[in-house]
């Protein structure tokens, strides 16, 4: 594990980095040397996910990065890199080169003979220490093994949430597809579905750090974000501004009914699903990594909602409708939850592991013809299209848009590795088609007078879109 090496009032530190490790005299920094000389958030420390590097940037700071006497902006660290901020001079150490996590070439189709299989991992209890990786992070290093451990996982985690949670498989399936994509998702559903237990299951189900926000109409910004308060250091006895880290500094966020808060505290999260970082007070800060917001919203009450700004609704990659559960599925409901029972969802997955599989699933090659079919539905959603279907110019006011057919293949990509191969098809695509555009798309009156859904549609384009036809070799 790499750490940086530095002395303050003749004591030496050895601090190991994270993904993303900031630098300052502010008590939020990962590493905090409380001097002036310092900026409040001086510097930053970022891993490539790709290829394990870690680089040193100045994050505006008065005193700058120096290197060798010159100020730098930017810095890739090497073993035993020197570099200063303030009066303090830092050494990055590693004990061994930080391995690529997967190489392009290794992203072949396997053989015909199948990829070995490797046994599933060991299931942890959530208490578990972090430090103990739940799945042998060596195991990862090449692709086919990470594609057979992923399926695995897969299986576990949809295990330890059945333990919580009767029923409502296809939602599940889906909300592991979108965490692997980087994605985050809106649930919508009626009262008493299980919603909220859903998200602290998935919680459970892996070692991440969760928190959750009730969202409500007096609820502010900074209740999100986190605000700076005036303290008194109780050594020096002057004042000073220490920021105070609001719930969004976590790996997997609970965005509780988050319908009944006004659209200027709705805009707080817009930075931070979309960029993975809070800008406060002109200071940037990033989000831990993974990063997942799980949102509910109720749709049947109205008075005292603020419906969710189009921007808004554009971050999160799925919408899933939750319904009501099966006459077998609401038996078993009524009996385990009227008796004396606890539940013990045990973690499947570690942030290391999610993020490994998470850089998998960026690297899964896309055909030409499967992203022209993926376009094609997005594009089949726009009224404006000179080719758009009538029913498309009669009940549709507005289209998907361009993050739409993003969202579409990286949906397709997560969930062809997670059934197990390499490479993407069409069906990938159709699979997500309604999760991804559902929300992404707005009737007009004619539709809604007509009792037209966008599901609706969605499903009219995709029987109506056809697979494009294959360039015949001249």
């Amino acid at each position: 594990m790499p750490k940086l090496r530095y002395t303050h009032e003749q004591k030496e530190y050895r601090v190991s980095l994270k993904d993303r490790t900031s630098i300052g005299r502010s008590d939020d920094n990962e590493i905090c040397v409380p001097l002036d000389a310092l900026s409040r958030h001086h510097a930053l420390i970022v891993r490539d996910g790709v290829t394990g590097t870690y680089t040193l940037s100045d994050n505006g700071s008065a005193n700058g990065v120096m290197v060798k006497g010159q100020r730098v902006a930017t810095v890739t660290l090497e073993p035993g890199t020197t570099f200063s901020l303030g009066v303090v001079e830092f050494t990055f150490l590693t004990d061994e080169a930080v391995p690529t996590l997967f190489p392009a070439e290794t992203l072949v189709k396997p053989a015909a003979a199948p990829p070995t299989v490797v046994a599933a991992p060991a299931v942890v209890s959530a208490a578990a220490s972090a430090s103990k990786p739940l799945i042998p992070l060596e195991k990862l290093e090449n692709a086919e093994a990470a594609v057979a451990l992923l399926g695995e996982a897969r299986k576990n985690i949809l295990k330890e949430i059945g333990k919580a949670i009767v029923g409502q498989v296809d939602i599940l399936e889906q909300i592991v597809t979108a965490m692997f994509a980087r994605g985050h998702c809106l649930m919508i559903g009626v009262p008493g579905l299980a919603k909220t237990l859903m998200v602290r299951a998935i919680g459970g189900a892996l070692d991440l750090e969760s928190k959750r926000i009730q969202f409500t109409p007096d609820l502010m910004p900074s209740d999100i974000t986190g605000t700076d308060i005036l303290e008194e250091d109780p050594v020096t006895g002057k004042r000073k501004f220490v920021f105070h880290k609001g719930p969004v500094f976590t790996n997997l966020l609970l965005a509780d009914e988050i319908n009944r808060t006004p659209p200027k505290t709705q805009a707080a999260l817009l930075e931070a699903m979309q960029e993975r970082r809070v800008t406060v007070a002109g200071d940037s800060m990033e989000l831990p990594n993974p990063f997942l917001v799980l949102a509910t919203q109720n749709p049947l009450e109205q008075e005292g909602t603020y419906p969710l700004p189009e921007a808004q609704l554009d971050r999160f990659m799925f919408c899933l409708n939750l319904t009501y559960p099966s006459p077998a599925e609401e038996q078993r409901v009524l009996i385990d939850t009227t008796r004396d029972m606890k539940w013990d969802v045990k973690a499947v997955l570690n942030a290391e592991a999610i993020l490994r599989f998470q850089a998998l699933v960026r690297q899964v090659p896309v055909s030409e013809h499967v992203a022209l079919y993926a376009l094609n539905l997005v594009r089949g959603t726009r009224p404006g299209e000179a080719d758009a279907p009538d029913y498309v110019k009669r009940w549709i006011r507005y289209g998907a848009g361009t993050r739409a057919g993003q969202y579409l293949l990286l949906a397709a990509k997560s969930h062809a590795l997670l059934q197990g191969r390499f490479s993407v098809a069409c069906g990938d695509v159709r699979a997500h088609a309604l999760p991804v555009l559902r929300h992404r798309i707005f009737c007009n009156f004619a539709a809604a007078s007509e009792g037209i859904s966008t599901d609706d549609i969605i499903k009219k384009i995709l029987d109506s879109v056809k697979e494009p036809t294959y360039a015949k070799a001249g």
